[in-house]
């Protein structure tokens, strides 16, 4: 511990870059109590807050500048890659998309305080033709926020980290396994919520084949596009209808079908079909029999073949009629 204590003193410059670098490119690496630390030394005289606080800023706009290129050059698909390796929960990309959506770039001020957001953003910000220039502008801002929060915490409060650091290095080796039982302890529990959250997500999914047979054959189901209304207007699959959230309470449209055994399948654009479950449990719950989340999304339905249907030309900002969750007759 004592050796920890004596690198982060000496090269706490170095030491903050390679944390945020790493934190920002998406590994369980929490990067924070680092700042803080450093900002307790800066406090003592060790280092120059300045220095601090603009290498954490140049580490956070390489690392998010390629996510941004990265987005960039493979649309939205890096997107479903990024939640399948991250530790989040897999409804990242429609929560991303629903608050990216409304705030655009300037969402990226505060997209590092959000779990769960800073990364899917910034690639986001790149698959959606965000401008260079505003990119980095609205990140920076962002990063320097973030960053320059941690390391005023850490100035305020530089006698009680001090005395954490004291007692972590009188503890020796301890202090340090005990900062590496911490660090498992939160990957652990970041792994274990992504893995509830997925078992909850358990259900039959039916398959882009099949549902195109059922279109084919006239007995198309109903057929529900939970989408951002951003991620609408690229195209849906011919005959269905919108269901959008309007606010954090939940789901306020209505789905009407002729009757409850009435197929209904619904779609996304999430990793494990995430927010497409989540509806079709809703809809379950309120006395529907047959709802199925489409497996793949939208992307296992372009990927066939299959083609999109767009809205009407003409309409301004035309879109498809919304609906509402109701309960079954």
């Amino acid at each position: 511990m004592a050796a920890f204590i004596d690198l982060l003193s000496q090269y706490g410059l170095a030491f903050v870059f390679v944390c945020v670098l790493v934190e920002q490119a998406g590994a369980p690496v929490p990067a924070y109590p680092v700042l803080m630390a450093t900002g307790a030394l800066a406090a003592r005289g060790q280092f120059p807050p300045g220095a601090l606080l603009f290498v954490a800023v140049v580490a956070c706009l390489l690392s998010d500048l390629a996510w941004y290129l990265t987005g960039q050059r493979l649309g939205s698909r890096v997107l479903r890659v990024l939640c399948r390796v991250s530790l989040s929960p897999d409804g990242c990309v429609r929560q991303t998309e629903s608050i990216f959506g409304r705030f655009g770039a300037p969402s990226l001020m505060a997209a590092k305080f959000v779990p769960g957001f800073a990364t899917v953003a910034t690639t986001m910000a790149g698959s959606t033709g965000v401008r260079l220039p505003s990119f980095l502008l609205f990140d920076a801002i962002g990063a320097a926020l973030w960053a320059g929060v941690a390391l005023t915490l850490g100035w305020i409060f530089n006698d009680a980290i001090d005395d954490l650091l004291d007692t972590l290095a009188a503890l020796g080796r301890w202090g340090g396994m005990l900062i590496l039982v911490a660090l498992g302890l939160f990957i652990a529990m970041k792994w274990w919520n992504r893995r509830q959250f997925r078992a909850r997500l358990r259900m039959d999914r039916i398959s882009v084949s099949t549902l195109a047979d059922l279109m084919q054959r006239g007995e198309a189901p109903v057929i529900v596009d939970v989408r951002s209304h951003e991620a609408q207007r690229s195209g849906r699959i011919p005959n269905a209808i919108a269901l959008r959230m309007d606010d954090a309470d939940g789901w306020h449209q209505r789905v009407d079908a002729p009757a409850p055994d009435t197929l209904v399948v619904v779609y996304c654009a999430c990793p494990n079909e995430a927010t497409a479950a989540v509806v079709a449990k809703k809809l379950l719950q309120r006395g529907f029999s047959r709802v199925r989340p489409l497996e793949g999304g939208i992307d296992a339905w372009v990927d066939a073949g299959f083609d999109l249907a767009r809205d009407h030309e003409g309409a301004s900002g035309g879109e498809h009629p919304a609906v509402v969750l109701t309960q079954a007759k």
